[in-house]
């Protein structure tokens, strides 16, 4: 997720503890939809795609930190 920004996250995971809460958070969805998909949980397709759009809002969140420190 945003390659461009690697050195950035790596700060602002130790730096910002508000940014890494939502850095932890997306990549805990990220694992819970992928098991969800791989019926490892049970899930509906609703279900799922509820937690697809969790995860893309606070992937739109991360961003805008990183634009905003990185500007």
């Amino acid at each position: 997720m945003f390659p461009e920004y690697r050195d950035l996250i790596s700060k602002l995971k130790t730096t910002d503890q508000h940014f890494q809460h939502l850095f932890d958070k997306h990549n805990a969805l990220d694992q819970k939809i992928q098991n969800m998909e791989s019926r490892i949980e049970s899930a509906t397709h609703e279900e799922i795609e509820a937690l697809k759009k969790e995860k893309l809002a606070i992937k739109d969140q991360l961003y805008v930190i990183l634009k905003k420190v990185s500007a």
